[in-house]
C-alpha cells in the first residue's frame, strides 16, 4: 500500500468525524491553531530559512523568494486569517432553500462538507495555513502536497496545526502533508479518486495545466493571473500613476499582481512618462508596442507571446489602444480570466468595462491586488477560481461546500 493511499485512507475516516464536528469543535481548534502557530513561530522560521537558503542557491528570482519567504509578520497574519476565518458563519448545515410541492413533500437544499480535498501548490508556505483554515471550518479533510522548495516550511506549519487540532480533540489526520514531491506522487494524487473528492492546483501555468490534463479527481481550477489595467482618456493620472505602481510593484511574485498596462492613446503622451518613470524607480522592465516606443525609445519591444505571459515578476508590457472597447477586447483575447481594472472618471466607461470584460473579478479606480480572500471578508482563500463552475474568483468557506436535499414527507408515495 502506498503512503498516498495510507494518507487517503486516514483522511477518509477522519472526515466522517470532521463532517460531524459542531461549530464550536471547529471553532476551538482553529484559535489553538492560530496559537500555535504564535508559539512555534522560531521553529517555523528556521524550517523557512532553510528553503530560502536552497532556493538562493538555485538562483530563484527576487520575486519567487517573496513568494517564499515567511516573517513574524507574516506568521501573525496567518494566525490573525485563522481567527478571522473563526468569526465568520459556519456555512455547514445552512438550510439555502425550502419549498413545497402539490403532494405535501417539503424539499430543501442544505449545505455540507464535500468530503477530502486535495490541494497541489507551489512556493507559497501560507497556503498551507490557510486551506487547513478554510477545510476545517468547512467540516473538510485536506491533503496537502506543496512543492519541493518550500517542503521545510510545509512540513513544519502542518506538525504545529495537526497537534494543535488533535489537541482540540478532533482528529490530527484532519490535516495531511505528502512529504514527497515528486512528480509521480503529484500524478498518483491527481488519480486518488476513492479517497479525494476534489482537487485544487494553485500555482504557475505549467502545474495548473499538469492537473487539468492528468486528473481524474475532479478539479477547481484555479487559474494563472494575466491581469490588465487600462488607463482611460479621462482619468485622474495621479491615482493612476498610484494604482499602476501597487498594482505591479506591492508583491510582483503573486496572481493578482498586474501584468498589463493599457493606455488610452488620447492621453499615452502625457501619462507614460510618468508611470514609466515611477515604474522604473520601482526596478520595473517595460516592454512596450511601436506606439509606445515612439513615445519612450529606450524600452523592451513587446512580442505576441508577452500578451499572453504571466511574468510574476519585475516585469510589464504596455500596449496603447484606442479607446475602452479596444482595451476590452484586448483584456478578452489574451486575458486570464483574473483580475482587471480600469482607471477612469467615466461612469459610462467604468460600466461598459465592468460589463464586457471576460474575469472573475473587475475593478474600477482599484488596484486588482484585492482579489484576495482576506481582503473581500472570507478570512482567507483555498484559492482564486477562473473557471465559471460552481466557483469563480476567491474561494471561502462556502466555495467548499457542496449541497444535498432534505425533503420531509408525511407518507407519499409514488
Amino acid at each position: 500500500m502506498s503512503e498516498l493511499i495510507l494518507k487517503g485512507q486516514k483522511a477518509r475516516e477522519a472526515s466522517y468525524v470532521l463532517a460531524n464536528a459542531s461549530t464550536t469543535e471547529k471553532n476551538n481548534a482553529l484559535e489553538k491553531m492560530a496559537e500555535a502557530l504564535i508559539i512555534n513561530k522560531d521553529k517555523i522560521l528556521k524550517a523557512n530559512d532553510l528553503d530560502l537558503k536552497a532556493s538562493m542557491e538555485k538562483g530563484t528570482s527576487k520575486a519567487m523568494l517573496d513568494r517564499l519567504a515567511l516573517s513574524e509578520e507574516r506568521i501573525e497574519a496567518m494566525a490573525d486569517g485563522l481567527r478571522q476565518i473563526v468569526s465568520l458563519p459556519d456555512p455547514v448545515g445552512e438550510v439555502i432553500s425550502m419549498w413545497k410541492r402539490p403532494n405535501g413533500l417539503q424539499i430543501g437544499q442544505q449545505r455540507v462538507s464535500m468530503g477530502t480535498i486535495g490541494i497541489i501548490y507551489e512556493a507559497r508556505p501560507n497556503v498551507t495555513c490557510d486551506a487547513a483554515g478554510l477545510c476545517l471550518k468547512t467540516g473538510n479533510t485536506v491533503i496537502l502536497r506543496g512543492g519541493s522548495e518550500a517542503i521545510n516550511s510545509n512540513t513544519a506549519i502542518v506538525k504545529v496545526l495537526s497537534k494543535a487540532v488533535e489537541e482540540a480533540g478532533l482528529p490530527k489526520d484532519c490535516i495531511q502533508l505528502v512529504e514527497n514531491t515528486s512528480r509521480e506522487v503529484a500524478l498518483e494524487m491527481m488519480k486518488l479518486n476513492d479517497y479525494i473528492d476534489v482537487l485544487i492546483p494553485r500555482g504557475g501555468a505549467g502545474l495548473i495545466q499538469t492537473v487539468v490534463k492528468n486528473a481524474t479527481v475532479p478539479v477547481i481550477e484555479t487559474g494563472i493571473g494575466n491581469c490588465h489595467i487600462y488607463v482611460d482618456e479621462e482619468c485622474d493620472f495621479e491615482m493612476a500613476k498610484n494604482i499602476v505602481v501597487n498594482a505591479k510593484t506591492s508583491r510582483p511574485g503573486v496572481c493578482n499582481a498586474a501584468e498589463k498596462l493599457l493606455v488610452s492613446e488620447k492621453v499615452a503622451e502625457e501619462f507614460l512618462p510618468i508611470v514609466i518613470r515611477a515604474l522604473r524607480e520601482k526596478d520595473v522592465e517595460i516592454r512596450g508596442d511601436e506606439k509606445v516606443k515612439a513615445i519612450i525609445s529606450d524600452v523592451v519591444d513587446a512580442t505576441t507571446e508577452d500578451w499572453g505571459k504571466e511574468y510574476l515578476d519585475y516585469i510589464m508590457a504596455v500596449k496603447i489602444v484606442e479607446n475602452v472597447d479596444e482595451a476590452i477586447s484586448h483584456i478578452n483575447k489574451y486575458g486570464s480570466g483574473h483580475s482587471e481594472a480600469i482607471v477612469t472618471k467615466s461612469y459610462e466607461n467604468s460600466q461598459r468595462f465592468m460589463q464586457r470584460t471576460n474575469a472573475a473579478a473587475v475593478y474600477v479606480n482599484a488596484s486588482t491586488r484585492f482579489t484576495d480572500g482576506c481582503e473581500f471578508g472570507f478570512g482567507a482563500e483555498i484559492g482564486i477560481s477562473t473557471q465559471k463552475l460552481h466557483a469563480r474568483g476567491p474561494m471561502g468557506l462556502k466555495e467548499l461546500t457542496t449541497i444535498k436535499y432534505i425533503i420531509y414527507g408525511n407518507g407519499q408515495i409514488r
